[in-house]
């Protein structure tokens, strides 16, 4: 008899238990959705929004956005103000060295492709010195707005063309320079200042290092395979 009762009596508490657990587990969910949603919005009070100034003198906050996206106006002045900074040359201003400076802005696989392509531009082979009187410059004619190809990757289409002058020749030679040009948002400056005298092209290209993009692949304008 006392052990039927004991029986009923076990029978009886295992409901209660089985209630109490649900409502344990349910407001534990409840309390850990409650924590959630502060951490949600002391992350956005915590994310600085930053000032920026317009040209007009108005002043404006803006939240940060992720490390991939870039206005479409500063990837086509990358674009721009960097092939002309590759691709002028003079006396003073040696192929040699402005590659040696600028080619930083270009990934390393793109490199040896486009260093040989551009040796072809210059009057003497190997992107050697010019010779004395001779210039070289890049005059861009059209950018075209950047196409997204990718998460943090877009392409571009510049029309340009490769002036020739020398101290015989003041009117010149013109040579197409029409390409297709791929960037990439990277997620740290892409240049550096040596630590003795740096040139003036070293700041042009730290410059321009600042908007963390690099150029990773240019081909020609009619090459329907480029990617």
């Amino acid at each position: 008899m006392q052990i039927l009762k004991t029986e009923n009596k076990k029978s009886s508490i295992l409901p209660l238990l089985a209630v109490g657990t649900f409502g344990l587990h349910l407001f534990t969910l409840l309390l850990l959705m409650f924590h959630s949603s502060l951490l949600k919005n002391l992350s956005r009070q915590l994310t600085p929004q930053s000032l920026v100034q317009l040209v007009d003198g108005q002043a404006i906050t803006v939240d940060p956005k992720p490390s991939v996206e870039r206005n479409p106006e500063t990837i086509r002045r990358f674009v721009g103000e960097t092939m002309t900074l590759m691709l002028t040359w003079s006396e003073r201003q040696p192929p040699k060295t402005i590659w040696e400076i600028s080619s930083q802005l270009l990934t390393n696989d793109l490199k040896p492709k486009f260093q040989s392509e551009i040796t072809n531009l210059s009057a003497t082979p190997q992107l050697a010195d010019l010779k004395r009187g001779t210039e070289q410059v890049l005059v861009i004619e059209k950018i075209s707005q950047p196409i997204a190809v990718g998460e943090g990757r877009w392409k571009v289409e510049m029309l340009a063309n490769q002036l020739t002058f020398s101290s015989y020749d003041n009117i010149g030679t013109s040579t197409p320079f029409n390409k297709q040009i791929f960037v990439e948002a990277i997620d740290q400056q892409a240049t550096s200042l040596p630590d003795v005298g740096p040139l003036p092209w070293h700041f042009a290209a730290y410059r321009l290092g600042q908007a963390r993009l690099k150029i990773y692949n240019i081909c020609a304008t009619t090459d329907k395979n480029c990617s």
